[in-house]
């Protein structure tokens, strides 16, 4: 892999995040696909997908960006310096969603953009994203610490 989100792995991201969530049976999700530069490249709303989805699904991917850092990752300094989260979303312009379905998509160790997923709940949200990643070849890095 280069280190550049071509559209077509974009593609694959965001069809195969959907596959995953019909297969797992979820109600209709909204996924967004972002370059490492924080351009939206690919994006697709379920039928039915409620009214603020996508921009909930773009700024869990832009946060994840922004912060260097899955949206787990974020939720996790929310809870411990939550003035300095506050900070930072005002500075985003509220594009930080601090709970699980950020994700980044990694080439190796380098950062080529971020999956934002939202619909179900935020743990499925990002099982999907983990899933569309997976299928067009990319490292996920949603956040969560390192296996010991």
């Amino acid at each position: 892999m280069n280190g550049i989100l071509s559209l077509a792995q974009a593609g694959t991201i965001v069809d195969k995040a959907l596959e995953h969530g019909k297969t797992l049976g979820l109600p209709p999700i909204t996924v967004a696909v972002l370059d490492g530069a924080g351009c939206l490249v690919c994006f697709k709303r379920e039928d039915g997908s409620s009214l603020l989805r996508p921009e909930i699904a773009q700024a869990k991917a832009f946060g994840t960006l922004a912060m260097g850092m899955g949206s787990r990752a974020i939720a996790q300094r929310a809870t411990v310096a939550p003035a300095f989260l506050s900070a930072v979303t005002a500075l985003a312009g509220g594009r930080i969603i601090p709970v699980p379905g950020g994700v980044l998509i990694r080439s190796g160790k380098l950062i080529v953009g971020a999956v934002g997923i939202t619909g179900a709940n935020s743990e499925q949200d990002e099982a999907c994203a983990v899933a569309g990643i997976a299928a067009a070849g990319f490292t996920a890095d949603t956040g969560a610490a390192p296996a010991s």
